[in-house]
């Protein structure tokens, strides 16, 4: 625990000092007071006390409680300004480290799951820390000093006191234990009901079309139950130990006292020593009370910060150099890839496109088209061989300086909860109005975005869904527009779109490939017949390469694709397939 606060720490160090410093001198106010109290019995029981004594001891308490209300405010001021400073430093760190990952780690890990690590184990830690590291710290303290004043006063009952201690200890690492073990269930119950609620939200449409809402979407309401059934545990299960641990306390103090008044009886403790260890003696374990719930909290806050120390070490992709290629031809070298270890979903490709050329990519579904055009991006490195962009191996690059050559324009548009206006901006943040205004235009955006309340600076809403994917494609290619990337990898824009939809896109897009690279995945052959070069892919690997027209008359897998598209041009739903009956 002391690693993973130690690592936290160094993400504002400044206000971590501060806040320790302001946590110490609050324990002091508290503690040293009770020394002036011990003082002040004793004065009591002596027979000579000393009324001008006694007003400066209550002096100089007035002048300690009020200097304790003091720094009590600029502590929980302080505290909080630590905790809150870290979380926003961690959070920064968190995403600027999650943008520096490769793809594979995204599709390995569930999106559910990295979103639980930024927004609520960073909260965790806020929540907790916020309270509990300031509690300790003021209790740990303040029972030193307590022990110091008693100890002083009479070390045989104050050893008995303290002898607690490794009682209370040893049921408290018991509790620590089962607190660990049981918080992992928690934390991975909690994501996969986070998991399972996105899925539900997200499907809700299918949900309903297919009769499985209500308690009939049997995976939300396991997980659900689960998460209930693993919070009573994480509570429960540890509970019974920080209980007996107080008992001990308890008990101990009881045994203090049956020892303090056999010594009285004898005549080795005087009744003023019965009387401070009565008042004080049992003060000196509230602050260990709050220590031992507390210390248990904080072991389930470390299960959250071990989370995000772990996502902060994930391995980056390998950062290059910022280097600009000095033209924008694309190779592929022997290129094998793998998702998994020892499954490649590409097998030694190789091919060359010319600069200012079309490379068409054909084949069945899972082939590994979109897996290329995803290497050249550098969303994931090679597993062997080298991809270069104008005789530039991409692993040499920033992946900052490979995505300023390449704009993308798929048929999953992503759009930003902002303005039609700033999704467009996104493509180049410094582009002037005019030239936003002229992306939009040329990728007729314009005609739609008009007719909107509000024009171009009308909301789209997450993800783009107060829109249609027609509009989206629009508001898509004017962002690659408005990016001018030499490279253009295109994932066939048109091919859910309705046919008046379709010829908008592509004409935008015809103004988008003019004089650049461009590598399209074709799923309407007829589109690509004028490809300078088309890739047939199946299983991984190159199966054929040629024009439309050598691939048509060599008879092979792209002219068998050919053939059942063509014939499928013209299906139609048959009308029979209600029947009236008699």
């Amino acid at each position: 625990m002391i690693k993973h606060l130690l690592y936290i720490f160094k993400t504002a160090p400044d206000e971590v000092r501060r806040s320790i410093l302001l946590e110490l001198l609050h324990s002091l106010f508290i503690a040293v007071p009770t020394g002036f109290l011990l003082l002040i019995i004793q004065d009591l029981f002596s027979g000579q006390a000393s009324p001008w004594r006694l007003t400066v001891y209550v002096m100089i308490l007035v002048v300690f409680l009020i200097g304790q209300l003091f720094v009590s405010v600029k502590t929980i001021i302080g505290s909080n300004t630590m905790t809150y400073a870290i979380s926003t430093h961690l959070r920064i760190r968190l995403g600027t480290h999650l943008q520096r990952l490769s793809m594979g780690t995204f599709k390995q890990r569930d999106p559910g799951d990295l979103a639980a690590v930024v927004l609520q184990d960073v909260a965790n830690f806020e929540l907790i820390f916020g309270h509990t590291i300031g509690n300790m710290a003021g209790g740990v303290f303040a029972t030193l000093i307590i022990s110091i004043f008693l100890f002083i006063t009479d070390w045989r009952l104050a050893l008995v006191l303290l002898a607690a201690l490794p009682l209370c200890w040893a049921m408290i690492q018991v509790s620590n234990y089962l607190v660990v073990r049981q918080g992992k269930k928690h934390v991975q119950a909690r994501n996969e009901t986070g998991a399972r609620f996105l899925e539900y939200v997200q499907g809700i449409r299918h949900i309903k079309s297919f009769g499985m809402t209500g308690s009939r979407f049997s995976t939300l309401e396991t997980a659900l139950n689960d998460f209930r059934k693993t919070s009573i545990r994480t509570e429960a299960i540890p509970g019974p130990f920080v209980m007996t641990a107080g008992i001990v306390l308890e008990l101990f103090f009881l045994l203090m006292l049956g020892m303090a008044v056999t010594f009285l009886s004898n005549g080795t403790l005087g009744i003023a020593t019965l009387i401070t260890f009565l008042i004080i003696g049992y003060r000196l374990y509230e602050p260990i009370k709050v220590l031992l719930v507390d210390y248990v909290v904080l072991r389930y806050m470390n299960i959250s910060l071990g989370r995000v120390i772990e996502l902060l070490k994930t391995r980056e992709q390998s950062a290059g150099e910022r280097l600009t290629p000095p033209r924008y031809d694309i190779s592929f070298d022997n290129v094998s890839f793998a998702y998994h270890p020892g499954k490649n979903v590409l097998e030694n490709i190789s091919f060359h496109v010319p600069e200012c050329s079309m490379l068409a990519l054909a084949g069945p579904s899972g082939s590994g088209k979109t897996t290329i055009t995803s290497l050249i991006a550098r969303f994931w490195d090679t597993t062997q061989g080298a991809i270069k962009i104008g005789g530039t191996d991409v692993k040499n690059m920033e992946p900052a300086a490979v995505y300023s050559c390449i704009s993308e324009v798929f048929q999953e548009v992503y759009l930003f909860d902002d303005s039609i206006y700033n999704n467009i901006r996104f493509g180049r943040m410094d582009a002037t109005e005019t030239e936003i205004l002229e992306a939009a235009e040329t990728a007729q955006v314009l005609d739609f975005a008009m007719e909107l309340p509000e024009g171009i600076h009308s909301m789209t809403g997450e993800g783009g869904n107060k829109l249609s994917g027609g509009q989206k494609q629009r508001i898509s290619i004017a962002r690659a527009l408005l990016k001018n990337a030499p490279v253009i990898l295109l994932d066939e824009a048109t091919a859910s779109l309705d046919p008046e939809n379709e010829i908008y896109i592509q004409e935008a897009i015809q103004q988008l490939v003019k004089g650049k690279t461009v590598i399209v995945i074709a799923h309407k052959l007829a589109t690509i017949k004028h490809a300078d070069m088309i890739l047939v892919l199946n299983n991984g690997t190159v199966e054929e390469r040629g024009t439309h027209e050598m691939l048509l008359a060599r008879g092979g897998l792209y002219s068998h694709l050919w053939e059942r598209q063509q014939a499928a041009d013209g299906w139609l739903i048959s009308g029979d397939s209600c029947l009236a009956q008699d």
